[in-house]
């Protein structure tokens, strides 16, 4: 055990310090930028989210509700007066055969990049620094925390009106603006079934346990406009809920102010999703892609659920 936090350490350090130099670039640039621009900036409206938060675990008996967490699932809301911000993480189950709980790792990810938003150093520019940081963190500490999740997490930057995301694994987001799909995700799979993680394994097992590098994440930055909606999930809701049902349901709520009705439109997404995945006879997401890669496979697929709705209201 000695041996793996001496590693994990001397891991995260290089992380650190390949990140601290891609902090201090774009922090640069961006302070160059405000110099020209802030006049202009302060007089035009600052966007932000209305946000609700609604999900299950899949197995209700094994996990009892805890605050930012749907079993395995983890999630996290934090504002600034620069920013938005929302995540969510979903620890890989198969750690539980090793008697690991899986949903440690994924919530102490999500805990530690909400406590980040809040740092002098934090970049609304830059997600995939809140899970670097995150990770070494993790990986620092003296009682290690193993195991392996996937991670999305999305900036709203208020001061230029600017979506900026990271996302490793399958969890992820979309984004629709007047009925259509504007912006959204492309899950990270090693092959099927097997997403990108950011991991932590016991000693012994590190050869043959998958682990990739925040730098691995997908990075996206565009736009937005009032009224926006945008939804950012776990795959308990993907791999069960076609993107056609999806799109019915969040179109309904574009422009929408009323938390309360926001709130109803995300439990309706984590209902139908719970649904779906109990559904042995539907054709699930899951399914297809499983027959995709010749595995016969009917029914949804049973799995802890997390739903963060947002719009965008300026």
């Amino acid at each position: 055990m000695h041996s793996l936090h001496w590693t994990s350490r001397m891991i995260s350090r290089a992380l650190r310090s390949s990140f601290s130099t891609l902090l201090e670039s774009a922090t640069g640039a961006g302070a160059a930028s405000k110099v020209g621009e802030g006049a202009l900036k302060s007089a035009s409206p600052r966007p932000h989210f209305v946000s609700v938060v609604c999900g299950f675990a899949k197995d209700n008996l094994r996990h009892k509700y805890k605050p930012g967490k749907y079993g395995e699932d983890s999630w996290f809301k934090a504002s600034t007066e620069q920013a938005d911000v929302m995540g969510v993480a979903d620890g890989v189950g198969g750690w539980r055969s090793y008697g690991i709980d899986p949903g440690e790792f994924s919530s102490f990810l999500m805990r530690t990049c909400e406590r980040l938003v809040q740092c002098s150093h934090f970049n609304p520019q830059r997600p995939v620094n809140l899970l670097a940081y995150s990770y070494c963190e993790l990986m620092e500490q003296k009682k290690p925390i193993l195991g392996s999740s996937t991670a999305c997490v999305l900036i709203l930057n208020r001061e230029t009106k600017t979506v900026h995301t990271a996302n490793i694994g399958d969890s992820g987001f979309m984004v629709v603006r007047q009925g259509e799909v504007v912006h959204k995700s492309e899950e990270q799979q090693h092959y099927f079934n097997t997403p990108f993680q950011l991991s932590l394994p016991p000693p012994g097992h590190g050869p043959n346990v998958l682990s990739d590098s925040p730098e691995s994440a997908d990075t996206m930055s565009f736009p937005v406009e009032d009224g926006d909606v945008i939804l950012i999930a776990t795959d308990g809701v993907f791999d069960n809920v076609p993107e056609a049902l999806l799109l019915d349901v969040l179109r309904d709520v574009e422009g929408e102010r009323d938390s309360v009705k926001l709130q109803m439109t995300a439990n309706t997404l984590a209902l139908m999703a719970r649904t779906l995945s109990l559904n042995s006879e539907f054709l699930s997401p899951f399914a297809l892609s499983a027959r995709r890669n010749n595995i016969q496979a009917r029914g949804g697929k049973p799995d802890d659920i997390t739903v963060v709705l947002a719009t965008v209201a300026m």
